[in-house]
């Protein structure tokens, strides 16, 4: 089993995990239309908090993200699907966060879900061969 390289706890950066799982809350509230406010309202806590939950710059409680998970409709486990053991200090879900932290990132994501399977194919194809063109 692949050891999970973690930082340290004086650490002044967010944990790779906590900013993926934060990442992966605000696409799921985006992708079902939820304001911040609307989610801390549901939740019981301020909608800076949500926000500090989505940075990762907070960590969620197991107890809060069972709530969450509840309230945007989710499982519980998809909050950390694409989490992997990095290898040597890798990057944690083949860069899956740093995706969704660059610009249009979550919109892609919302726009692929939409689509049929036969077009995700077709998107993934381009994409591919737009990349290995990309010098």
């Amino acid at each position: 089993m692949k050891k999970l390289v973690t930082q340290g706890a004086n650490s002044a950066q967010p944990h790779l995990v906590d900013l993926h799982v934060g990442a992966l809350i605000k696409t799921r509230r985006k992708a079902l239309g939820i304001s911040q406010s609307a989610l801390a309202h549901a939740l019981g806590i301020t909608f800076q908090q949500v926000q500090k939950y989505e940075l990762g710059s907070n960590r969620v409680s197991a107890s809060k993200l069972y709530e969450i998970a509840l309230k945007l409709e989710t499982p519980l486990a998809s909050f950390f699907e694409g989490l992997e053991a990095p290898v040597d200090g890798g990057p944690i879900a083949g860069g899956l966060t740093e995706f969704l932290n660059q610009r249009g990132g979550r919109e892609l994501v919302a726009a692929f879900t939409a689509m049929s399977p036969a077009l995700r194919r077709q998107l993934v194809s381009m994409a591919m061969a737009m990349a290995a063109t990309d010098d």
